[in-house]
């Protein structure tokens, strides 16, 4: 490949013939003919010529050559990552490890994420709910795909699999499928997102589990307003989990929900209602029903430190032809704590606990490492404490402890429950 190429890419580029004061190369003397492009080219840094001084125009050069000249012109903005040379010459751009912005847009149109939980779970008490072992070894690999639809919309997915080293992997519950496939993304100033997505309400002490649904959130100052419509989706397959529903069944069928809420000053604060159809309370309720949850919150913080309360109420009808038809059906959740291990900040820490007081209808899925389904026909009270430390750069280590009580049986379940999760 002949240095004229060189030449004709300069005037491409829109190099003028406008002479430099001095020109780097001896071979290169003050009347030739490219002396103007040569000089402008070595003074943007795009030719560097050899080490004896001189440019060798007349020499032929490799496309490993000209590839290392495109590089230059674009990290000077010379080029663009659309200009036809960057095309023609991909293959060596990327060997030399150049990151051309439109090619890497193109590639990172699905970006890869995801993280690793090893967790271990020591119980004694309560209804294990047909699980084998009162103790279990689990590893839960998570990859998250986010697609680039345009700029404001995107395509989210996760792929979940999970590893039981005692007890459930002996039968066959070890699984691999789509946790999460949906799409979001504004209009005007409106978020909205439909798909498996994860349903959280109540700070989770609701319900935290997927749902097949479509939501939208409208700010407004310091508020929002959000509202959901959807059905809640199938159960985690833990054997026996669910008391005596078929496994892959739902949490229940229809559900509706709608929460106000907003920032002001170290306050967050939100009220919330939740209506969901045929909900199932598990081994102690003989019929499947309808459930209504209202939920007030108000959390503080200041610095490092958080506190927060919420009351619960559900509705009593829905505990009709259970074991505890006369059980409660309100309840409360505080929670407290200081600082929170940071994945990407080393040594960071935190410490936390909660006190849970709540009626069969207040807990439809809630997030929670204790054995809240021993249960679910009764409500439970209890506390939970525990602490996380970032022991590396996206490793965090969480230990937690569980005392749980039910509230008619007085029945206990204790947990003792620690993990790492690795996060990349």
């Amino acid at each position: 490949m002949k240095k004229s190429l060189v030449f004709a890419m300069a005037m491409a580029l829109g190099v003028s013939a406008t002479a430099f004061a001095a020109n780097p190369f001896s071979d290169v003397p003050a009347g030739h003919w490219a002396y103007a492009a040569v000089a402008k080219l070595a003074a943007a840094g795009v030719v560097d010529g050899y080490p004896d001084g001189t440019f060798k125009g007349d020499r032929t050069m490799t496309r490993y050559e000209m590839a290392q000249i495109i590089a230059k012109a674009l990290a000077k903005g010379a080029i663009g990552a659309d200009d036809k040379l960057v095309s023609e010459f991909a293959d060596e751009l990327d060997n030399l490890g150049v990151r051309v912005a439109k090619l890497e847009k193109n590639a990172d149109n699905v970006r890869i994420t995801g993280n690793v939980r090893m967790s271990y779970r020591d119980s004694n008490g309560g209804k294990l709910d047909g699980t084998p072992d009162k103790s279990q070894s689990r590893l839960r690999t998570r990859l998250f795909f986010t697609g680039e639809v345009n700029d404001n919309w995107h395509y989210v997915a996760l792929l979940e699999n999970n590893q039981y080293f005692q007890g459930q992997n002996e039968n066959g519950e070890d699984d691999t499928d789509f946790q999460r496939a949906y799409l979001t993304g504004n209009i005007g100033v409106v978020n909205i997102s439909a798909g498996r997505q994860q349903g959280t309400y109540g700070d989770a002490d609701i319900y935290d589990d997927r749902v097949d649904s479509i939501k939208a959130r409208v700010p407004f100052g310091d508020a929002y307003f959000k509202a959901e419509y959807g059905k809640l989706a199938n159960k985690k397959d833990y054997t026996g989990t669910w008391g005596d529903a078929d496994k892959g069944d739902s949490n229940g069928d229809k559900f509706w929900e709608a929460e106000l809420g907003g920032t002001w000053g170290n306050f967050d604060l939100a009220a919330e209602y939740i209506k969901a159809d045929d909900m199932n309370y598990g081994k102690d309720a003989l019929i499947l029903g309808d459930d209504k949850v209202w939920d007030l919150r108000a959390n503080y913080h200041v610095g490092k430190y958080y506190l927060g309360a919420m009351y619960i109420k559900g509705d009593d009808d829905s505990l009709e032809g259970t074991a505890y038809p006369n059980g409660d059906d309100d309840g409360f959740v505080i929670k407290t704590g200081w600082a929170g291990a940071k994945a990407s900040d080393p040594g960071s820490w935190g410490l936390f606990a909660k006190y849970y007081d709540q009626g069969a209808p207040t807990m439809l899925a809630p997030t929670m490492n204790g054995l809240w389904t021993s249960f679910k026909g009764e409500g439970f009270k209890g506390y939970l404490v525990g602490g996380n430390l970032t022991v590396a750069k996206n490793m965090v280590a969480q230990v937690e402890y569980y005392d749980l009580k039910g509230k008619e049986s007085d029945e206990h379940a204790r947990t003792l429950w620690s993990q790492l999760v690795v996060t990349f």
